[in-house]
């Protein structure tokens, strides 16, 4: 089992009780409050927890030893995924993404440490030339987030997403390994992105 152990949280492939978990957080928490900011543009259809289990199954690797998708485990509870998919194979280009359901969490740097642990992971597992990540431009948590691991605004799409009645730009960032190796540098003195890998 891949562990991927930072300061303040815990990435790992989940177990069933994570999934449980998850599914909760994701189509049963009344709140929702995590739809409202994570692509509230695309509907998405309930998944049965049996059908959720089923998804975390399909095409679980990427890579030889690297999933799509692993667990956020904070204070031993599963509050969250981290994921990627491709865009271009022929390239080598990947999509990232992230996602915290209980906003207990958000604002407190978790988010930040998982999602630069994932791109670490997936750059020092793989050979690929570039990560991106898609969002909107209401999202301004998200932006953050991956402008502090070192991604860069790569394209903006003006009013090409609807939420709740408004029109708002759909965003594009991305890093190179060039860019990941020398943010990488520059931050490996501070603690809070220090991971240790644990298979």
């Amino acid at each position: 089992m891949i562990k991927l152990i930072g300061e303040k949280v815990l990435l790992r492939e989940a177990t069933q009780e994570d999934v449980n978990e998850l599914h909760y957080w994701k189509y049963e928490e009344k709140n929702q409050e995590a739809k409202k900011w994570n692509a509230p543009y695309i509907t998405e259809e309930k998944l049965a927890k049996e059908e959720y289990m089923n998804s975390w199954e399909k095409e679980y690797e990427l890579f030889a030893s690297v999933p799509r998708i692993l667990a956020v485990i904070i204070d031993e509870k599963a509050v969250g995924t981290v994921s990627c998919y491709w865009v271009d194979k022929h390239t080598n280009w990947l999509e990232t993404g992230i996602v915290i359901y209980d906003s207990a969490y958000w604002s407190g740097g978790y988010g930040t440490e998982a999602y630069w642990m994932w791109i670490d992971f997936l750059f020092e597992s793989t050979s690929l030339h570039r990560l991106g990540m898609s969002t909107w431009s209401g999202n301004i948590r998200m932006m953050k987030t991956a402008a502090k691991i070192g991604m860069k605004e790569e394209a903006r799409i003006r009013e090409a997403r609807i939420v709740n009645g408004n029109y708002f730009d759909s965003i594009k960032m991305g890093i190179l390994r060039r860019e990941w190796e020398s943010h990488r540098s520059k931050s490996c003195n501070r603690k809070e992105y220090r991971g240790e890998r644990k298979h």
